[in-house]
């Protein structure tokens, strides 16, 4: 009779449990952004995108499925473009309200 070790199960368990949740930040995600309550010119939404589907990514390490993990690929890499976009916006209003000119920024 083989030993069945538990702390496969463990595992098993706490990666699904990942994917759960982030399975709900996807559902609170797009809730919220659909009702007017997060905003798509900020970071905060993508910041909740990449939580989402890094935590999705790693339910993936137990019950691995190509296609789920290359979705999730590209929802990760997307919302670190988004969100250093949306930095790399707020920092040149704040240069521009100081009156610095930026020198990336043909005027």
């Amino acid at each position: 009779m083989p030993i069945i070790d538990p702390s496969y199960f463990e595992y098993t368990f706490l990666c699904r449990a990942a994917g759960l949740l982030g399975v709900l930040l996807y559902v609170i995600g797009f809730f919220c952004l659909s009702t007017g309550r997060l905003d798509s010119n900020r970071p905060t939404y993508f910041v909740l995108v990449l939580t989402a589907a890094s935590l999705v990514m790693i339910s993936l390490t137990s019950d691995f499925n190509l296609s789920a993990a290359l979705i999730q690929g590209f929802y990760i890499s997307m919302s670190i473009g988004a969100i250093l976009l949306r930095l790399r916006a707020w920092r040149r209003a704040a240069r521009a309200v100081d009156g610095v000119r930026d020198p990336a920024v043909s005027y």
